[in-house]
């Protein structure tokens, strides 16, 4: 009798990609969170509604989204739209090199915030 539930083996470069993705998403609300601490606006309104209720509730919808992102992409990877393959693998690389343009961009803005 076949199992109702699959698993999937992946492999340890898209391991890797997926931590490197939410290492990223949780750096960046960090800086986040530090930038508006010093002034700063979240300019995502989504996000900005989250922030307004609480710093936690902020940092646990992001990392839910971020998740859930992640578990989409696993869930669509090497699937067929408009009769063209879509890449997991280039989607995770797409995401990792976003991120760490923000990530980099809070960076430097913190840099130059400082006195």
């Amino acid at each position: 009798m076949e199992s109702a539930c699959t698993i999937h083996e992946h492999s340890p470069k898209i391991f890797a990609a997926i931590l490197v993705i939410i290492m990223l998403s949780v750096v960046d609300a960090y800086l986040t969170l530090h930038l508006v601490d010093q002034g700063a606006a979240e300019l995502n309104p989504i996000m900005a509604f989250y922030l307004n209720q609480s710093p936690l509730i902020f940092f646990s919808v992001k990392y839910f989204l971020t998740c859930a992102s992640v578990f989409m992409i696993l869930a669509i990877k090497d699937r067929y739209f408009w009769g063209r393959r879509l890449q997991g693998k280039a989607l995770f690389v797409f995401f990792i090199v976003i991120l760490t343009f923000v990530v980099k961009w809070e960076l430097l803005l913190i840099h130059f915030r400082t006195p």
